[in-house]
């Protein structure tokens, strides 16, 4: 199983950016994927859930802001992430678990100046 991430980069305040995170090995429409990040200094967090049945969960943090889908066809996730606010600077990886293993992608940086 392997976890592609790509789409970040460095924006404004109140930017938009869309994550995509590209997976071989298992169909994520099938899978439970997550999206968490890690800023500088601070521990993971769980940012974003997407079931297998299609159900979404949002850390508080991004409730309204970030929106998690997939696309069954290209068999990728996404995090479009808007109103971009300097604390959500942090390197975004995606996650599944396969076989009672955690699978991380590499991360990908987003940073959001003032």
């Amino acid at each position: 199983v392997q976890l592609q991430a790509s789409g970040g980069g460095l924006v404004q305040a109140g930017a938009s950016l869309r994550l995509a995170c590209a997976v071989s090995g298992i169909i994520v429409s099938t899978n439970a994927m997550r999206w968490y990040r890690q800023a500088p200094g601070k521990q993971r967090e769980l940012v974003a859930g997407l079931s297998s049945g299609g159900r979404t969960n949002y850390a508080d943090s991004v409730e309204g802001r970030f929106t998690m889908s997939r696309d069954n066809a290209k068999n990728t996730v996404y995090l479009q992430m808007n109103s971009l606010k300097t604390e959500d600077t942090a390197v975004y990886y995606c996650n599944v678990i396969s076989s009672l293993r955690q699978i991380w992608g590499q991360g990908t940086l987003v940073t959001v100046s003032s």
